[in-house]
C-alpha cells in the first residue's frame, strides 16, 4: 500500500508537470505561515494493527515556488506531534496510554491548481525526531505517571508521503488537509520477527500567504 501511495505520487506529479507551461515573472515566490490538527496513530503493516488515534497540533512556514501554469512547489517547514493513544486492562483496574513523537518536518509537496483557488497535492516528508515521551494513568484513580524522553531508542530520521488539497478563499487565507502515511519504522532497533510500526497522520488547519 506504501509504495502504491508511492508511485502515484510521483506518476501524478509529472503528469501535471509534463503538460504545462513554464511560468511568467507574473507568478512570483510566495512564502506564509499555516498550522492546524493533527490525528495520528502508529501501525503496523501486518494485519493493519492501527491502534487509536491521538489529536496534536503542526504550525510552521512554507514558500510557494510556481513552476509552470497551474503547478508549483511547496516546500514546509513544521512543529509536528505525531502519536497514538491505547487502553487496556490489568487485574479489573483500567489503564490509558498516550504516546507523543514531537517531529521538526519538511514536506515537499508538488501541488497542480484545478482551479484558480482549488489545489490537489502530493509529495515527500521528512522528518527529525525532536522528542518521546509515554504518558500512563490509572483511570480508576485518576493517578498518571510520564516516562522520560526516550527518543534515543527510536529512528532521528522518518520519512513519509503526503497526499492532500486546499482551497483558498481569498488571495491570502486558505484550508488545508493533507494524509501523511509513514514509510520507515520508527524503531531503532527492531527485534527479529516483529511488525515494523510507522507514523501516519491526518492533518487539517489554516494557512496564510504573503501577498
Amino acid at each position: 500500500m506504501k509504495k502504491l501511495i508511492l508511485g502515484l505520487a510521483v506518476t501524478a506529479s509529472s503528469l501535471a508537470f509534463a503538460q504545462q507551461t513554464p511560468t511568467s515573472s507574473s507568478n512570483p515566490v510566495t512564502f506564509g505561515v499555516k498550522g492546524g490538527m493533527n490525528v495520528s496513530s502508529l501501525s503496523k503493516d501486518e494485519g493493519l494493527d492501527d491502534q487509536k488515534s491521538k489529536i496534536g497540533f503542526n504550525a510552521g512556514v512554507f514558500a510557494n515556488i510556481p513552476i509552470a501554469e497551474s503547478f508549483s512547489i511547496q516546500p514546509e517547514v513544521l512543529y509536528s506531534q505525531y502519536g497514538e493513544k491505547s487502553e487496556y486492562r490489568v487485574l479489573n483496574t483500567n489503564y490509558s496510554a498516550s504516546t507523543k513523537l514531537d517531529y521538526i518536518t519538511v514536506p515537499v509537496m508538488f501541488q497542480y491548481n484545478l482551479i484558480p483557488n482549488l489545489y490537489v497535492e502530493a509529495g515527500p516528508e521528512f522528518g527529525f525526531l525532536v522528542s518521546a515521551k509515554n504518558k500512563f494513568k490509572n483511570e480508576s484513580n485518576g493517578n498518571s505517571t510520564t516516562s522520560d524522553n526516550y527518543k534515543d531508542n527510536l529512528q532521528t530520521f522518518n520519512f513519509g508521503v503526503g497526499l492532500g488539497a486546499g482551497y483558498y478563499f481569498t488571495q491570502n487565507f486558505g484550508i488545508t488537509a493533507r494524509y501523511v502515511a509513514g514509510i520507515t519504522d520508527i524503531a531503532k532497533d527492531r527485534p527479529n520477527g516483529s511488525d515494523a510500526v510507522r507514523n501516519n497522520t491526518f492533518q487539517v488547519g489554516l494557512a496564510y500567504k504573503f501577498k
